[in-house]
């Protein structure tokens, strides 16, 4: 993500002094505290659905549903000229709406972390670049959090195997961040001529296979 963002994270880091640039720093670290108390808060509860197909299959068609409907309404896609644009303004509503976002997203299985914020963002009536910018900088720190709390827990429960596994863990890091690199930046170099109404349509039509697959399956049994 940072790799991604590059520019965006140097203005950030040198121009933090700057009104505009600091309201956003507060911003995204009030929408990280929201998700990391919360999610702290959710896991000593033990409150999280089970991972079934089902409820994976329903997340993405109702997500893909509300991509389309509210992408209709915002209307056509966004120019370059967004590219350089300086920080967006991040309202108190928004960073709140953002960190629930994320908690609701590690709740509900097939809920995307990054699809659940953005489509919170375009709801708030975001750009679409913003959205995506503030949804994937707001998941450095939240990933990282959330990576270390589970490799500090399985440390703790079988130190040796992690140690056995690290350079599977090492290899399997590189791959997600290059895969990742890809992904965000091919989205960004879309969303210059498109919106995200064909993401919608491609999540309505894998939940459907899911959702068949899964009744068909019960159906058998």
């Amino acid at each position: 993500m940072i790799a991604v963002f590059k520019e965006r994270v140097r203005e950030l880091i040198t121009q933090w002094r700057q009104p505009e640039v600091r309201d956003y720093l507060i911003k995204m670290a009030t929408a990280f505290v929201i998700t990391a108390t919360g999610g702290l808060a959710l896991k000593a509860a033990g409150w999280e659905l089970e991972n079934n197909p089902e409820p994976i299959a329903w997340a993405l068609l109702i997500g893909g549903v509300l991509f389309i409907i509210i992408e209709r309404r915002n209307g056509k896609p966004e120019t370059e000229e967004n590219e350089n644009a300086p920080v967006a303004t991040i309202t108190w509503t928004i960073a709140v709406a953002f960190g629930l976002a994320q908690l609701v997203a590690m709740v509900f299985p097939g809920a995307s972390r990054s699809g659940t914020t953005i489509l919170i963002g375009l709801l708030l009536g975001m750009m679409r670049r913003d959205a995506v910018e503030f949804a994937f900088l707001l998941g450095v720190p939240t990933l990282l959090s959330a990576g270390g709390y589970q490799l500090l827990s399985a440390m703790r429960e079988a130190p040796g195997a992690i140690q056995a596994e690290a350079s599977m863990l090492a290899l399997g890091t590189v791959i997600s961040a290059v895969t990742a690199f890809a992904a965000v930046k091919w989205l960004m170099g879309f969303l210059q001529s498109n919106t995200f109404v064909a993401f919608g349509w491609y999540r309505i039509a894998l939940g459907a296979i899911i959702l068949g697959i899964a009744y068909g399956s019960a159906g058998s049994d």
